[in-house]
């Protein structure tokens, strides 16, 4: 699959089979997000791949409240190892450099037919205890990763590029 294709077909799963992700599988699709660009080339992602189901189920309930992330065959809390910097623009770094590289990751895992969540709604407090994660360290977002029930793609509903794009100036 080339990356056109990983994009089209990228979707959030929230059903997985109940099978694991093979080691080489997973580093794989870490070694994506390893490669991701980030300001000033500062790498500041960090991931826990959290593999063990009852610590899965505990952060899904506990954490997240939202069962199915526990269901998947990894959970990836992806952190952010960072000094807090502003770039010039006025954005902090780290959350971007963090989704530039789960970016990354989703369109591997999508390309190695395996599905991917977004996860945005959970205490980060409580993840870090959990997982045993330095206080310094920001929790950006979990991602359930692991092989979907259904991988057929799904029609996504999108603006047309007309409305989003202005050429040479607003």
């Amino acid at each position: 699959m080339d990356v056109f294709d990983a994009i089209a077909a990228r979707k959030s799963v929230r059903v997985f089979i109940d099978r694991p992700v093979e080691e080489e599988v997973l580093n794989r699709i870490l070694e994506a997000a390893r490669l991701a660009p980030s300001a000033r080339n500062g790498q500041e992602w960090r991931f826990v791949a959290v593999r063990e189901r009852a610590m899965r189920e505990r952060i899904a309930t506990e954490a997240a409240r939202q069962p199915f992330i526990g269901t998947a065959g990894v959970l990836l809390a992806c952190c952010a190892q960072t000094d807090g910097r502003i770039m010039r623009c006025g954005q902090a770094a780290y959350p971007i450099d963090v989704a530039i590289a789960m970016d990354h990751l989703t369109l591997a895992a999508t390309a190695l037919g395996l599905g991917t969540c977004w996860i945005g709604s959970f205490d980060e407090t409580l993840v870090k205890q959990l997982l045993g994660i330095p206080p310094e360290m920001r929790v950006v977002q979990l991602m359930p990763l692991g092989y979907p029930v259904d991988p057929a793609p799904v029609v996504k509903g999108r603006l047309a590029l007309e409305e989003i794009v202005h050429l040479d100036r607003w």
